[in-house]
């Protein structure tokens, strides 16, 4: 499904990209029948997902007899929670001043997902998984979104040509059923859902050429009234590029909700075709008409504040956004192609940022060896990755365990992606003359303790983070290299005297970022040994794993979430010797497997045992060589 030219069925289309540029354009309905009351659901969800795709709706169960139940009857009746632990919450209640049902949502008894069905239940009505039901964007837009967001609730469906189905929250409100009904001129059908699925859906749905504002917005248009061609004043203000506006604010904050990491803008000879980066995997989200193309690109440069005139020659910049009232970060980088400019954007959403060591997903065992590391008072430790493997995440997780009131800690970093409070960090500027290497120098003499430099990219760069470790300096840094091993061959390579190296490195870290299996979807399956020999992995004897399937919730891809990978390698005497030796980096990992480093297709295999990814992604971010 097309992210931005959003479908409500066969018969109903909702395009972005043709819409035209007046704002008040209404949105056409579905036609009569566009919702098809389902049939009856089973008493529990789950056996209705294993008797065929679900909707999304739960239907109530038939009742013998009237009358009224308490809610928390209706939760025990329904299996949500046991009738004690209910019981403790109706009394804890009594002198909490708050709701049985509250206190159990609170306590993590009772999910609010389950508490929205139970609702749902009490009153006779049906329930909406909205990860999983298909709103009708027709009906979603005939509520404005402040008043879904006042109200808890939003259209989800036409019935018929005079019934909306809408999601509540709380569909004893008939106050704002009523208002519902004044404002669209429809009658209301109620159905629940939870108060976070509405909430997730009103800020999908809220018109994001007004939610996707530039912080510096003001002060942009200002310095562009003044200094910026006519070109840039028209495009900003002439109405009929208002589409392109809009749909360069929609793709944004499309990015942004699906959790993108990147999103690439890449015309071709008909058009632009407009890619998204989720968990590490490249996908298509729309495509540009080719009359669209010169103003999108236009538009992206303006908001990074970039010479639009420009077309020869590649430029960067960056720009801070806030979407739906959330700050995120832009990197943007463009590129001279064949057919006219790519345009790449990093999108550094550090909301969803974990900077947790327990929460990346390191091996108890490795964890210890990495903290045992950066805890010492001075010395080396080194993160090595790919692009994009989550090195600078891991280094701000032990930077988060290092910041205390005693030590001074100074990064240096290009560019400076997450704001750390009582950490002094520093932005490289090459054109101000501020490289890695002139920083790093300027730091030695600003009384550090704790030395954190982004990345070691140049011989004169390594040789002063080496000789800090040794002047009694705690120095973390990340090198590209595909293991932990080879980073020591990498340094010597580079020019620096392998004693040094062997007497400052006191641990090396690699790692990758796996795709995680959306834990609603992933099937139990076993791996034949062979299949697993054949993909580098030695074993003997078949494994019981899981494998993605696909469902609403992960986008049918059978993934949500990612997860790391990590080789954890301690520097100890005999690998200090092979270091003085120039020992190859082979001969160094045996050693550092003798002393116990998982690899790490290893350490994938334990989280593949787990259920935590798939073999076939270990394989993909890993390879099917040795390591």
């Amino acid at each position: 499904m097309d992210p931005i030219a959003t479908q409500t069925d066969d018969r109903a289309e909702l395009d972005i990209v043709d819409a035209p540029a007046a704002d008040s354009a209404p949105l056409a309905a579905v036609p009569t029948g566009g919702f098809t009351p389902p049939p009856p659901a089973p008493e529990r969800r789950e056996e209705a997902v294993t008797d065929g795709p679900w909707d999304g709706v739960s239907r109530p169960r038939p009742r013998n007899g009237g009358g009224s139940r308490f809610l928390t009857d209706v939760i025990v009746e329904l299996g949500l929670c046991d009738a004690e632990r209910v019981a403790q919450a109706v009394e804890s209640a009594r002198t909490s001043g708050t709701t049985p049902e509250r206190l159990l949502v609170e306590s993590g008894a009772v999910s609010a997902d389950d508490l929205a069905r139970a609702v749902a239940e009490r009153h006779g009505l049906d329930h909406l998984d909205l990860s999983v039901f298909q709103v009708d964007m027709a009906a979603a837009h005939v509520v404005d979104a402040a008043a879904a967001k006042r109200y808890q609730a939003v259209p989800v469906a036409f019935i018929d040509d005079r019934t909306l189905l809408v999601a509540m929250a709380d569909p004893a409100n008939v106050l704002a059923a009523d208002d519902i009904s004044m404002i669209t001129g429809y009658e209301v059908r109620p159905a629940v859902a939870s108060a976070d699925d509405i909430g997730n859906l009103v800020s999908r749905l809220s018109r994001l050429d007004h939610v996707v504002a530039d912080t510096g917005a003001d002060a942009a248009a200002e310095q562009e009234a003044t200094t910026q061609s006519a070109e840039v004043l028209d495009l900003r203000e002439s109405a009929e590029d208002q589409p392109v506006i809009k749909l360069v604010n929609q793709v944004l904050a499309q990015a942004v909700e699906q959790g993108a990491s990147d999103v690439h803008f890449e015309p071709d000879t008909d058009a632009m075709r407009v890619r998204f980066r989720i968990d590490g995997v490249l996908s298509e989200a729309t495509e540009v008409p080719q009359r669209m193309v010169p103003g999108v690109t236009s538009r992206l440069k303006i908001i990074s504040d970039l010479d639009i005139a420009e077309k020869r020659v590649p430029q960067d910049g960056r720009v801070g956004l806030t979407i739906d009232g959330k700050h995120v970060d832009l990197r943007v980088v463009t590129l001279p192609c064949a057919h006219g400019e790519n345009v790449v954007l990093r999108i550094l959403d550090t909301s969803n940022v974990v900077l947790d060591l327990d929460k990346l997903g390191m091996a108890e065992g490795e964890r210890e060896r990495f903290t045992e590391a950066f805890s010492q008072a001075f010395g080396a430790v080194l993160v090595t990755g790919p692009t994009g493997s989550g090195k600078s995440t891991t280094l701000y997780a032990a930077l988060g365990q290092l910041n205390t009131p005693e030590k001074n800690i100074i990064t240096i970093e290009d560019p400076v992606e997450y704001q750390v409070d009582g950490i002094t960090q520093v932005q490289v500027n090459p054109r101000a003359g501020l490289t890695f290497a002139s920083g790093l120098r300027a730091m030695m003499r600003a009384d550090p303790d704790v030395i954190m430099v982004g990345e070691i990219r140049d011989r004169e760069t390594a040789q002063i983070a080496i000789e800090a470790a040794l002047t009694g300096h705690l120095v973390l840094s990340t090198l590209h290299t595909n293991d932990a091993p080879t980073a020591i061959t990498r340094l010597t390579e580079m020019g620096i005297e392998p004693f040094l190296v062997a007497s400052a490195i006191d641990a090396v870290v690699a790692q990758r970022l796996a795709r995680q299996l959306c834990r609603h979807c992933k099937q139990r399956t076993i791996i034949p040994a062979d299949v697993l020999r054949r993909n580098g992995f030695h074993v003997t004897l078949d494994l019981e794993a899981y494998e993605p399937d696909g469902c609403a919730r992960c986008n049918n891809t059978g993934y949500k979430g990612r997860i790391g990978l990590y080789e954890v390698m301690r520097l100890n005497d005999e690998i200090r010797s092979l270091a003085v030796e120039r020992a190859s980096a082979d001969r160094i990992a045996e050693v550092a497997m003798r002393h116990g480093m998982y690899r790490l297709r290893e350490d994938g295999l334990r989280k593949v045992t787990l259920g935590l990814t798939s073999i076939a992604e270990v394989a993909r971010v890993c390879g099917t060589g040795a390591g």
